[in-house]
C-alpha cells in the first residue's frame, strides 16, 4: 500500500505530464474542471482544479471530510494511482477492469483521453 505522500507525489507526476503537452493542444483539449481523486484504501480525498498550468490548488483531507462534489472523479487503490502516474498501469485497462473508476461527462472523458 502506497503511502499518503507517495500519491500526493503521483498528482504532482500527472500534473507535471499535463504541462509537457505542448500549450496549443491544451488550449484545445482542456476545459478548467474541479478535480478529485479518492484513495481507497487511504480513506484520503485529494481535490484539486484542472487548469492550463496542471492539477492546482491541490488539497486532500480524510474521505469523511470530503467537501463539494468535483466535476471529474477519479476513485482508485492507492497502488493504482502511483502505477498509473509512473505509466506502469494503462489507464483504459484499468477502467474496464474496474481497478480504477472515473465519474466525469462524455465530453470530459474525451477531453482527458487526448490529454493523458
Amino acid at each position: 500500500m502506497a503511502t499518503v505522500e507517495q500519491c500526493r507525489a503521483a498528482i504532482d507526476k500527472v500534473s507535471d505530464r499535463i504541462m509537457e503537452v505542448d500549450e496549443a493542444s491544451r488550449r484545445k483539449h482542456l476545459v478548467e474542471r474541479t478535480v478529485s481523486v479518492t484513495v481507497r484504501d487511504l480513506n484520503h480525498v485529494f481535490s484539486m482544479r484542472l487548469t492550463m498550468n496542471g492539477l492546482t490548488n491541490v488539497t486532500d483531507s480524510t474521505e469523511a471530510a470530503a467537501g463539494e462534489r468535483a466535476q471529474v472523479r477519479i476513485t482508485a487503490s492507492s497502488d493504482d494511482l502511483v502505477a498509473l502516474a509512473a505509466d506502469q498501469l494503462d489507464f483504459g485497462r484499468a477502467l474496464m477492469s474496474r481497478r480504477v473508476r472515473l465519474d466525469a461527462s462524455f465530453s470530459d472523458m474525451m477531453r482527458l483521453r487526448k490529454l493523458l
